[in-house]
């Protein structure tokens, strides 16, 4: 692996990124000058013994204080826009990308995808195609960073965060961790494959396994047990999870939330923070019963059924 001061531009982000990088070291240039160069041609013209005309000068200092008040808002009102319009374009994925989880641990990163391929410290991708990945840590603070890219995204233990790009050019690209993460922490890279969207078919078909991500956590779901409460049971009183996802849910403290991935997250490890209206805090924590990996197959599945229809009360 190489380490280019300024590796190709291969994504969406990285032109938009570059383009206002080069604007603000131009521009942080331009005031510099601005600044210095008169300060250095004053000091020589106006140094101890030089003649120079010293008499004062009367100036219309309110307008001078005006105008080099105005201006530089402006000009940082300016910046500040199209900084914070790439920095929503970045952070807002669009509707219908490809979505991967990236789960970091020391010290290697481990891709799943929806198909249910899996990569150690590669991570495979069509061109011109946007990709939403959802990162996950095992142990400690990772940095998820591609460089050719111009996107990187701490990944956090005990939750989810994520980032989103659409690779512009064929090719491998390398990624690493850029959070240092213990002794091994440089040798936690891999590369990215970009290919085009026939050869991105050809790879999944290539290696499909047996299961797709979403049918490995229904078949988790059942091995620990819940479906003997949130599947047709009238033993134990539990919510629904058929048409769950993305619904408003009501708490038991008279409040809302959304059924996203934060909710689902915490509703299988931390289950007494948010209870339902009308349930009892019935249900187990399964904290240090699933890796990460595993939670993201189980909140695959109940995305998957998040567009059923609820079962009917008995």
């Amino acid at each position: 692996m190489n380490f280019p001061i300024f590796p190709k531009a291969a994504s969406t982000t990285a032109a938009q990124t570059d383009e206002l990088y080069f604007f603000l070291l131009g521009f942080s240039i331009f005031i510099l000058a601005l600044v210095f160069l008169p300060m250095f041609y004053f000091l020589f013209k106006y140094r101890r013994g030089n003649r120079a005309n010293r008499a004062e000068i009367n100036l219309p200092t309110t307008r001078i204080e005006i105008t080099w008040t105005v201006i530089p808002i402006l000009m940082v009102t300016g910046l500040f826009a199209w900084s914070a319009r790439v920095y929503f374009y970045e952070e807002v994925p669009p509707p219908g990308a490809l979505n991967i989880n990236v789960i970091g641990k020391q010290w290697m990163w481990k891709a799943q995808h929806s198909e249910g391929q899996q990569e150690i410290n590669e991570l495979h991708i069509p061109v011109d195609q946007p990709v939403k990945l959802t990162l996950a840590s095992e142990d400690v603070i990772h940095s998820f960073y591609i460089p050719a890219f111009r996107i990187k995204q701490d990944v956090v233990p005990g939750r989810f965060t994520t980032e989103w790009f659409q690779a512009t050019r064929l090719g491998t690209y390398d990624f690493y961790c850029s959070e240092y993460c213990g002794t091994d922490h440089s040798k936690m890279a891999g590369r990215v494959v970009v290919m085009s969207a026939t050869e991105y078919r050809s790879w999944l078909a290539a290696g499909a396994p047996r299961n797709t991500l979403a049918q490995s956590g229904e078949n988790l779901f059942r091995e620990l047990g819940c479906s003997g409460c949130h599947v047709g049971s009238t033993t134990v009183h539990a919510p629904p999870l058929e048409g769950l996802y993305g619904k408003m849910v009501p708490l038991s403290d008279g409040t809302f939330v959304i059924a996203d991935d934060k909710y689902l997250r915490d509703s299988i490890l931390l289950p007494s923070s948010q209870i339902v209206a009308g349930y009892q805090p019935l249900m187990p924590t399964y904290e240090g019963h699933v890796t990460e990996g595993e939670l993201l197959e189980l909140i695959a599945y109940l995305k998957s059924i998040g567009g059923s229809a609820p079962p009917k009360n008995p």
